[in-house]
């Protein structure tokens, strides 16, 4: 999992793998170098995006808005910026 984060000056980087339109809202191990996150929402007009950092904001236990599209808008590989948390808070979290 070490491959998917950073640790930042701001908080952590955490680089995922979307699949839209799943039958739930679920973390789905790795792909890659990237978490893959399976979520409900299809990838129309940010609803996924929003999904993606609300899903990630809940299972971090901080607000939604301490969680930042950092890049990846179009894409389903994203990198989002989880602010003033530590890289070993969102190890444990997310393992």
């Amino acid at each position: 999992m070490a491959e998917c984060l950073s640790q930042t000056d701001k908080g952590v980087v955490l680089s995922v793998h979307v699949q839209p339109r799943a039958s739930r809202n679920e973390l789905a191990g790795l792909q890659g170098e990237s978490l893959k996150i399976r979520l409900t929402s299809p990838p129309v007009e940010g609803a996924a995006n929003k999904l993606c950092r609300e899903f990630l904001a809940k299972l971090l236990g901080v607000a939604k808005s301490r969680v930042t599209l950092v890049s990846g808008d179009k894409s389903r590989h994203k990198r989002l910026l989880i602010e003033g948390v530590t890289l070993d808070e969102v190890r444990n979290k997310l393992l």
